[in-house]
């Protein structure tokens, strides 16, 4: 096991260092460029020139990536120009990233809980109407654009029917910080008011952003169940006169649950992704809608911290889940 986690971490780190060539020479193909988000529309040429050659932005691109990758190995990721100026990207990346955690978190959560049951006992009662009406809804649920349940649930819930929260992470309650995870930080103050509300205001965007993670994770556990009910070794546990609960935990959902695993880590890209769309709907300050903020005012410096830390992220999510795939089926380990 240890042999195939070291492997794998190399892995991760030559999937890194690639992310950072990628994110790196395609922000330089965009057009403007970072002399131009720091100067403004006003600037004229000769200003753009001299600050580029200021920066060292006039060295060929292979320089400025070696430049760039020994300042990311100090810890210096530059600073953002328009969406907080002057203030260190990997800061605000940091300020961030816990509502984004809490969201996608909470999402997953969500669309595991319900998703998994769901799929298993439509699997096992293959054609009837269970398992007709869950595969109508996980299709509706990958065919509707997140933003478009987004809207949907912030128009009946919070501004028709007033029972959540329209916007935003948590109320004005003057909460203690401790760890930036607001529902934590309430437990752990035990100002509790503080994490009910944040909890509130986490409901809506969750729901919207699990719509698609639930569809997906549904339809592969009713496969993979299915797959696996028609195997010989779940008739031999039968035949040998194991109860259905041995059966089901064992047998079934210890191999069908391999698939799933995958999925899982596959769907917290899409989690990222869809975090832009609802936070943006919500006005939750994470780093969906600090991508959409930089993106708008060109903040060069910041779109490098927030991809390449979501991307990173992402492969780091998926490190876990082989791992887990690997714990569950220990063939894994000798591929």
């Amino acid at each position: 096991m240890l042999r195939y986690i070291v492997r794998r971490l190399g892995q991760l780190i030559a999937v890194a260092i690639v992310l950072t060539m990628l994110l790196f020479f395609w922000l330089r193909s965009l057009p403007g460029g970072a002399a131009y988000s720091l100067l403004g529309d006003r600037a004229t040429p000769e200003q753009i020139a001299q600050l580029e050659k200021t920066l060292g932005l006039d060295q060929p691109l292979y320089i400025q990536y070696f430049r760039y990758m020994g300042r990311i190995a100090k810890g210096e990721f530059g600073s953002s120009a328009t969406v907080v100026p002057g203030t260190d990207a990997m800061t605000i990346f940091l300020n961030r990233f816990p509502a984004t955690i809490e969201l996608s978190f909470l999402a997953v959560l969500l669309a595991v809980i319900v998703a998994i049951p769901l799929g298993y006992f439509a699997a096992r009662r293959h054609g009837s109407w269970l398992d007709n009406l869950s595969i109508v809804g996980s299709l509706v649920g990958i065919a509707v654009p997140v933003f478009f349940t987004a809207f949907l649930l912030k128009y009946f819930f919070a501004v028709k029917w007033g029972l959540l929260p329209v916007s935003g992470r948590q109320d004005a309650l003057g909460c203690t910080r401790v760890t930036k995870f607001f529902i934590l930080d309430g437990l752990l103050t035990r100002e509790f008011d503080c994490s009910v509300s944040a909890l509130k205001h986490l409901i809506l965007p969750s729901i919207a952003l699990a719509t698609i993670p639930f569809a997906v994770i549904f339809r592969i556990t009713r496969a993979s169940v299915l797959d696996v009910l028609d195997e010989d070794y779940v008739r031999t546990a039968r035949a040998k006169g194991l109860t259905a609960r041995i059966v089901r935990n064992r047998h079934i959902m210890r191999n069908a649950m391999l698939p799933v695993l995958t999925i899982i880590g596959l769907q917290v890209g899409a989690l990222l992704a869809g975090a832009i769309l609802t936070e943006t709907v919500f006005n939750f300050p994470g780093i969906g809608e600090a991508l959409v903020t930089s993106f708008r005012g060109r903040d060069w410096a910041l779109l490098q911290v927030l991809i390449l830390m979501a991307a990173i992220v992402f492969v780091l999510v998926n490190l876990v889940v082989d791992v887990l795939y690997a714990v569950i089926d220990p063939r894994v380990r000798t591929r």
